[in-house]
């Protein structure tokens, strides 16, 4: 998570009836804590890079972590790195689950893939191969605004 770890209790920042800034854990991050004894989440952390080897695999995830500094014009909060606390976590596949207004184009963009008449990536259920050799779609980006599970079990 960008973003720093929200409070345990309800915000001063969110008072009713807004929704309430803070901390929740739904059963799947219950069940981790339980079982590995702490929290997955990790917070104020920033992907830098996608690592990969010389077969062109990914093989890691470069990772930075972040602290928010509040503007002196009382604006947007600036988001700065903080040196010494970069590191690589090994990683053999990488899910980007992402995507409730449609994918990004960005990287369908960079990439060259195809998108249908919703902007979602076409690639074939079942093989999730999309027009480019090597790159697969899943999840949101293929099928449509849906649960990460899609993007898990696909």
């Amino acid at each position: 998570e960008l973003l720093d770890k929200p409070p345990l209790e309800r915000s001063p920042k969110t008072p009713w009836p807004e929704w309430p800034h803070m901390l929740r854990s739904d059963y799947a991050h219950e069940e981790t804590i339980a079982r590995f004894g702490g929290d997955p989440r990790t917070y104020c952390i920033l992907t830098k890079e996608f690592v990969g080897n010389d077969q062109g695999e990914v093989c890691g995830v470069r990772t930075v972590l972040v602290r928010w500094e509040q503007s002196a014009d009382g604006g947007r909060p600036k988001m700065v790195e903080m040196p010494g606390t970069e590191k690589i976590v090994p990683a053999d596949l990488v899910i980007l689950c992402m995507g409730f207004l449609g994918p990004e184009q960005t990287a369908a963009k960079a990439l060259g893939l195809e998108t249908d008449e919703r902007s979602n990536i076409k690639a074939e259920y079942g093989k999730f191969k999309t027009s480019q050799e090597g790159v697969f779609a899943a999840g949101d980006c293929r099928r449509g605004q849906s649960l990460v599970v899609w993007g898990i079990n696909e």
